[in-house]
């Protein structure tokens, strides 16, 4: 193993593997460290994304999914399936064998683009020197040109529910259940707690979501959150708003343990409720854990993320971090982006991220999804604007599909019409919302998207329509009269 590199990324999740190959690509010597270690011990890369985080969470979901479908949906197509039940641990071995697959394409990507895979811990010394210890605890100091900081994210843990990985658990343990808790708690009813609600909602545990703040989904279109919120409802899922969980106690032992849960209202009043299984999901924190030495000269700013500039380079020369453990959302294809930005710029290219357009989703089903600048946000900025609403249920393949449930929202400049944010909840709003980023990205009006031809019959009508709805030129309902 050559103790020099041109570049040298720590971590190997969404963010820095997607830097090492894209510098590997560019011709640069690339090694990338992960610390990530399989059930059987072996190092794996991908990150938490990958081994405990985006995939195997969705494949969870799709599981549940189908298995709700079976259960319930079926049946109103005219489709008998006879008796339906779920086997929760071959479930969690697809799961599994998905993340093997997925990390393993990684390790092929990796020697395919001649990128050095080194699996243990890396921690950044001065002038650009990384102690890399092996998982056998060998040590070796390695001089790079740049360093690309990628390690990632971890959940935030709580005093009042404390971590024990089987009755209280965090959002990997979600993952690993053997069995349908009938009672599941959940603290948090943000992106992840909503998801791993619903997948074990689906599939036959009453679930609670206690969530400390008074709105719903605050950091999305307060339109489309209360539409969501309806939607979720329906489906079961008992969310209660303005509640903060104050104490746990975990009773009972083997089959019979169980937690109780103290929780306060928005009203000030204190309430109980016990739970076979308990999910803490309030949120993750940057990892930065025995990642720098004292004098490595980067700075970390007061949420304990690694400081950047817009170019994601740190106060250290050569230095850059990117992905979770720096500002801005912690989403998987907003790391990625950075590390191509990263890896072009070290290679003497001069590319820009625009943050103003990052898609941001919720699998759950239907799925939230948005891109640009909410209502509230357009507002507070002081910025003159036009709305158009679509419903789904206007739309007649989502009608054919069952799928008719939900609502997309345009939103536009009022005197330009240049498209500020589109906001969604409704079937397949993960890759409806991509085709507005698009548009974004190149400065598309509402009217620029309205007058494009939209196959049909297809989902994706329903965001013509609303961009159409935000002048008053919407063809499958009414429009609102404009104030003068």
């Amino acid at each position: 193993m050559s103790d020099k590199y041109d570049v040298i990324v720590i971590g190997s999740g969404p963010a820095g593997y997607v830097a090492a190959i894209r510098a590997a690509q560019l011709g640069l010597k690339t090694a990338c460290i992960e610390k990530w270690k399989d059930k059987e011990g072996k190092g794996v890369n991908g990150g938490t994304c990958l081994n405990v985080g985006c995939i195997p969470s969705k494949a969870l979901l799709d599981t549940s999914h189908k298995y709700h479908e079976a259960h319930q949906a079926y049946k109103g197509h005219g489709i008998s399936v006879g008796k339906v039940s779920i086997d929760v641990p071959e479930m969690i071995a697809r799961k599994d064998k998905i993340v093997k697959q997925m990390s393993g394409g990684i390790a092929g990507l990796f020697m395919s683009n001649k990128v050095t895979a080194l699996y243990g811990t890396g921690k950044l010394l001065a002038n650009r020197k990384v102690q890399f210890t092996d998982n056998e605890g060998k040590e070796t100091i390695l001089d790079a040109e740049n360093v690309i900081l990628a390690s990632g994210s971890v959940p935030v843990d709580i005093p009042v529910a404390k971590i024990d990985h089987d009755t209280i658990v965090d959002s990997t343990g979600a993952l690993e259940f053997q069995e349908v808790p009938k009672r599941l708690g959940v603290i948090g009813a943000g992106v992840i707690g909503l998801e791993l609600g619903s997948v074990w909602g689906r599939l036959g545990s009453e679930v609670v979501l206690l969530e400390a703040m008074d709105s719903f989904l605050a950091m999305m279109d307060q339109q489309v959150a209360k539409e969501s919120l309806k939607i979720f409802g329906k489906q079961g899922l008992d969310i209660r708003l303005g509640c903060r969980v104050t104490a746990s106690e975990v009773k009972g032992s083997g089959k019979k343990k169980e937690v109780e849960v103290t929780y306060m209202d928005k009203d000030g009043n204190e309430s109980n409720v016990t739970f076979d299984k308990l999910i803490v999901c309030v949120g993750r924190r940057p990892f930065t854990d025995g990642l720098l030495a004292e004098d490595s000269g980067v700075n970390l700013d007061e949420r304990g993320s690694i400081y950047v500039n817009d170019l994601c380079s740190t106060s250290a020369p050569g230095v850059w971090a990117i992905g979770d453990v720096v500002r801005g959302p912690m989403l998987a294809h907003k790391g990625s982006e950075e590390g191509v930005m990263v890896a072009e710029r070290i290679a003497g290219q001069k590319p820009v991220m625009n943050y103003d357009i990052i898609p941001n989703v919720i699998y759950t089903h239907p799925e939230i999804a948005s891109v640009g600048r909410t209502e509230e946000q357009i507002k507070a900025d002081g910025e003159p604007y036009n709305i158009g609403v679509f419903p789904f249920i206007a739309i007649g393949r989502a009608v054919a599909a069952d799928e008719a449930e939900g609502i997309v929202k345009m939103i536009a400049h009022a005197e330009t019409d240049r498209v500020l944010g589109c906001h969604i909840v409704g079937p397949n709003a993960a890759d409806l919302v991509q085709q507005v980023a698009i548009a974004m990205e190149f400065g598309s009006s509402a009217e620029d998207i309205g007058m494009t031809v939209f196959g049909h019959p297809t989902f994706s009508e329903a965001v013509k329509e609303a961009a159409l709805a935000v002048n008053g030129h919407a063809i499958h309902m009414p429009n609102r009269k404009r104030k003068k």
